[in-house]
């Protein structure tokens, strides 16, 4: 031990001017341990033996590891906040300059069936799904920069516990859920040539075509582009969460970096676009969130925003016909009156 300590003061006494000063305190351990030019072969990539039979167990440090970090802090995650705030508030200005969108006709009181049981159940499944997971995901990437310095660290260290577990668990339901989402609504969300009309008129919701209610199927463009959005998102959250979740099936570090971009990039889209579909759904329109809620839609709100799948339940003698007053009983009143 005495013979190797001092062989090694004597190397960093030779050494001292080209040595480069550790800047962290695991750099500083390694330095103290092997010495500064065994640390500068590490940073530099090289290859080294080890017992070990494990994928890439021969590279301690790794470049293109590096540059996945830069990625992830310096630029998805303050450039994914920007986004999630910007998106709040855009539908914050939206619903106080331009205003949700109301009906243009008195409601009827008679009532169309929209969703059916399982419908909703598989809907307001999925939601809580998505947000739970968005929020638990939304709390590992930014937590450290507004929750961590309020807290003490052993609360800190329960939150970012029970988060991971908590997204880690439910993710895969995530994928169940969305498997099923698929199967029930793709027929519902097939592009059709009205919906380019629809998107050219932004729905009716601004500009010189606001309160126009373009023409549209049983969903509208905005609600196809949203159900493939979330069809195409979280496929590709819910698989690159796999690839992080179980790095047994022979996932390099290359593998692991491009999984975890690919979750960042697919979740931040999903949760920028979500927040104006809630924004629809509560705020944005008159009606949107009822049939979700009770499976059942007023006759003006489905002739206004779906004529073409109100034109196809009428015919199919789905709507409630008005009903109809007697004659002498009208009659009776119109003379009572005078």
């Amino acid at each position: 031990m005495l013979c190797l300590s001092f062989s090694s003061m004597a190397n960093d006494d030779s050494n001292k001017a080209t040595r480069v000063m550790p800047s962290t305190t695991a750099e500083t351990e390694m330095s103290r341990l092997a010495g500064d030019e065994f640390y500068k072969k590490v940073q530099d990539g090289k290859k080294g033996y080890t017992t070990s039979l494990s994928m890439e167990h021969d590279v301690l440090v790794s470049h293109p590891s590096e540059t996945w970090y830069i990625l992830k802090e310096k630029w998805m995650s303050p450039l994914g906040a920007i986004a999630v705030l910007g998106s709040l508030a855009m539908v914050t200005l939206a619903y106080f300059i331009v205003g949700p969108l109301k009906l243009s006709a008195p409601r009827t009181g008679r009532k169309i069936k929209r969703w059916s049981r399982i419908d909703r159940a598989l809907h307001w499944s999925m939601a809580f799904t998505f947000l739970s997971l968005a929020i638990t995901g939304m709390t590992l990437v930014w937590g450290k920069h507004f929750l961590k310095p309020v807290i003490s660290t052993d609360a800190w260290g329960d939150i970012v516990y029970a988060a991971k577990q908590f997204h880690n668990y439910v993710g895969p339901i995530f994928f169940i859920l969305l498997g099923a989402v698929l199967i029930k609504w793709w027929r519902k969300s097939t592009f059709k040539k009205i919906d380019l009309q629809w998107c050219l008129k932004l729905g009716g919701m601004v500009g010189p075509h606001k309160g126009t209610h373009p023409s549209a199927e049983f969903s509208n463009a905005g609600e196809k582009i949203i159900f493939w959005m979330l069809i195409t998102c979280g496929f590709i959250a819910a698989i690159s969460g796999f690839v992080l979740d179980f790095p047994i099936f022979g996932q390099g570090r290359r593998d692991m970096d491009v999984s975890n971009l690919a979750h960042m990039i697919s979740a931040l889209i999903l949760i920028c676009g979500f927040i104006f579909h809630i924004y629809i759904g509560l705020f944005g329109m008159e009606g949107a969130l009822e049939g979700m809620v009770k499976g059942e839609v007023d006759e003006t709100w489905a002739k206004e925003h779906h004529d073409i799948w109100y034109a196809e339940m009428k015919a199919q003698g789905k709507v409630e016909e008005p009903e109809q007053s007697d004659p002498k009983s009208q009659e009776t009143a119109d003379n009572a009156k005078s």
